[in-house]
């Protein structure tokens, strides 16, 4: 681990999002998507599952102001702690219980992160006066003691932290602790932040390597990542010290999640168990990305943020190692993570199936967390490559074009018929749901294309990364050891239709910086600027210029976008014989919109032209593509289910035909039909 060559991400107030691709999503998760999510949270959204997010806050709150109104006369009435998920009886009136999931609190924290994103590029008052309104609401569910969660606040808080391994208490506070945060970084105000550290520190009183604590970890991590930002805003010693204990504990013998359900049979001696919250073994000892997808992916990132604050190498290692796993084994093409729907997790190498795969949303967003933090500690363009192919595809796919509708799986392949009626396919679905009583990933995409600039772009005191391709105007400041001064910079981007990109360089006043550019994997053939060559350097697929700058200037960067056809490792079984298409960064996909019901009837030719146009869909301007091929012919539906074949000719089976493909991350917005990512080859 070379120190100098660590970085963070560029703060959001120091950048402002003008790229054409990206301000349209920012603007749609600003004008529809947070409005929308928050009707859904109070439950006002026709027809879609209920939350009882903000309704659990409101109720935890009365029932505090009942308890210090009270004081010791207070009789607590306590409901089950067990359970799930719990629903009211719509034939009685609601209890003064819990509703939801477990994890329900959860989805208000990723909706003031998106908040507070979206107030860095779009000060907005009402906005903040809402988010202000509801931060009052969730910090009076606090408890004396620090304690925040309304599960366990409204049904019984004395067994709060009794069931680590599947209550999400620890999952809920470490979202909290990022919401609190941005709302401070975006706004300055503390009031949220103030509440976190208050239940950080009461945690700490509860879990550590002391006697007379808990030796837990939670059944599903994020406070890992969560605790690691806590101390770099706060500086507090004791949160990385938090961290670091949950990370190390993690895995070690006796169970600690056996010892928490002793009604459960133990481990034996030798015996492996929790692969699904990867808890199976220690942290550096975990070779292979194991369990829940989201859980791993979200733990992993834990691990490199502490590595990188602590500076551990063989913590590092271990990244590196899972890190290798799933992006070289168990990935879909798409950025997708997590293959199956039993558990939401990953399963063994190549096992990617396309018809049944889960790729949740939230995985492929914990996967660019991942990669950002990887990055943040070794810039090499393998992280920023699968960052940027996760975030065009795997994650885009998740939303609807209007922002009103979410798919929580991203399958590779959709027959309609199929997912109505073949039980084994009932987690895919072939168009965008309104909203999820489990409503993990439509929060999580919000938050994270509103915070989109900060992975696009890193720094350090004298270096700034670009990983990412977007317009933006924003401001670097250089730190030497003679002077503080500023780079402000102007980039504009065509990605992802055209690999243009034109910078735009004015300092202050002199000052000797450094500007890395990466190298996208995709770009067979990039040409370094004849003027830049005596500057230039290459380091792990970034083009790096070190230089005085001392007036303003114009760096002017092109990669060529060609199309690609990809097959897949002879591994992944489900793809022999098989491809896909690709450009630059975006993956494409055949709908029968645009062809026919028939999509496994199309086979390609991989010496065939693709022809690409601009055109106009749903008000979204793209890129398509075309391509001739070959189209096998449909029997009547009287002939035979099988039929001989007596040296019939492949051809004569077949006949001529055009398939116009679309960006996978724009399926399923023009009503329902069926989908392929990869097609027949010939």
């Amino acid at each position: 681990m070379d120190q100098k060559n660590f970085s963070a991400s560029i703060a959001l107030r120091n950048v402002q999002v003008t790229d054409t691709f990206w301000k349209k999503e920012l603007e749609l998760v600003r004008k529809e998507v947070i409005p929308y999510q928050w009707d859904a949270l109070n439950d006002r959204i026709e027809g879609a599952e209920k939350s009882y997010c903000m309704r659990n806050f409101k109720l935890a709150g009365e029932v505090n102001r009942k308890r210090r109104a009270l004081g010791t006369s207070y009789q607590e009435v306590t409901y089950p702690t067990n359970q799930w998920v719990t629903f009211p009886d719509p034939e009685k009136e609601l209890e003064e219980r819990f509703y939801g999931w477990y994890f329900q609190d959860s989805d208000f924290a990723k909706w003031i992160e998106a908040v507070a994103y979206s107030l860095t590029q779009y000060p907005d008052k009402a906005l903040e006066e809402l988010a202000d309104s509801a931060i009052d609401q969730v910090v009076e569910a606090q408890l004396e003691n620090g304690y925040l969660n309304t599960h366990y606040g409204i049904n019984d808080p004395k067994n709060a932290f009794t069931n680590l391994r599947d209550a999400h208490e620890l999952y809920c506070f470490g979202h909290l602790v990022e919401g609190a945060l941005a709302y401070y970084e975006a706004t300055g105000k503390t009031k949220l932040l103030n509440a976190v550290e208050r239940y950080a520190d009461y945690i700490g009183t509860v879990f550590g390597l002391e006697e007379d604590k808990k030796k837990g970890y939670p059944g599903h991590e994020i406070v890992e990542m969560a605790l690691c930002k806590l101390y770099e805003v706060t500086k507090k010693q004791q949160y990385l010290d938090l961290a670091t204990f949950f990370v190390e504990e993690r895995g070690k013998r006796p169970y600690y999640f056996d010892l928490e359900h002793p009604e459960e049979k133990p481990a034996k001696e030798g015996e492996l168990k929790f692969f699904y919250n990867q808890a199976h073994a220690p942290v550096r000892e975990q070779k292979d990305a194991t369990g829940h997808a989201v859980r791993a992916v979200y733990l992993y990132s834990g691990m490199a943020d502490l590595a990188r604050l602590t500076q551990d190498e063989s913590l590092f290692a271990a990244c590196e190692t899972l890190w290798n796993d799933i992006t070289q084994k168990k990935m879909y093409l798409t950025g997708g993570i997590g293959s199956t729907h039993l558990g939401e997790a990953f399963t063994f190498p190549f096992d990617l199936p396309n018809d049944t795969a889960y790729a949740e949303t939230c995985a492929s967003i914990g996967l660019v967390f991942f990669a950002r933090r990887m990055l943040e500690m070794n810039p090499d363009s393998k992280y920023a490559d699968v960052m940027e192919l996760a975030l065009y595809n795997g994650i885009l796919s998740g939303m609807a074009q209007d922002g009103k509708s979410f798919f929580y799986v991203n399958p590779l392949e959709v027959d309609v018929e199929a997912c109505k009626k073949d039980e084994r396919k009932h987690h895919v679905k072939h168009q965008r749901q309104k909203w999820f009583g489990c409503a993990c990933c439509p929060p999580n995409i919000a938050r994270m294309i509103s915070s989109v600039a900060a992975y696009a772009f890193t720094e350090n005191a004298t270096t700034l990364w670009f990983h990412l391709y977007m317009g933006a105007n924003l401001t670097k400041v250089v730190k030497t050891q003679d002077k503080t001064t500023s780079l402000h910079i102007q980039v504009e981007s065509q990605f992802p239709w055209s690999g243009e990109v034109l910078i735009k360089v004015r300092p202050e006043e002199p000052v000797e910086a450094t500007m890395a550019f990466r190298i996208p994997a995709w770009c067979k053939h990039f040409p370094i600027p004849e003027e830049l060559k005596a500057i230039a350097t290459i380091q792990k697929g970034y083009l790096y210029l070190t230089k005085v700058w001392e007036k303003e200037e114009e760096i002017k960067l092109d990669f060529p976008m060609e199309t690609q056809y990809l097959r897949a490792h002879t591994g992944v079984k489900e793809d022999l014989g098989r491809l896909a298409i690709k450009r630059g960064p975006v993956v494409y996909c055949a709908e029968e919109i645009d062809n026919s019901t028939d999509l496994k009837a199309y086979f390609i030719n991989p010496k065939k032209e693709i022809i690409r146009k601009t055109v106009n869909l749903q008000g979204e301007e793209l890129v398509m593509l075309e391509v001739a091929c070959k189209k096998m012919k449909a029997d009547e539906q009287q002939e035979a289910l099988y039929q001989e074949v007596t040296g019939t000719s492949f051809d004569e089976l077949m006949e001529e035909a055009t398939l116009k493909l679309v960006p996978y991350y724009f399926w399923g917005n023009r009503g329902e039909g069926n989908m392929t990512v990869w097609l027949g080859m010939r």
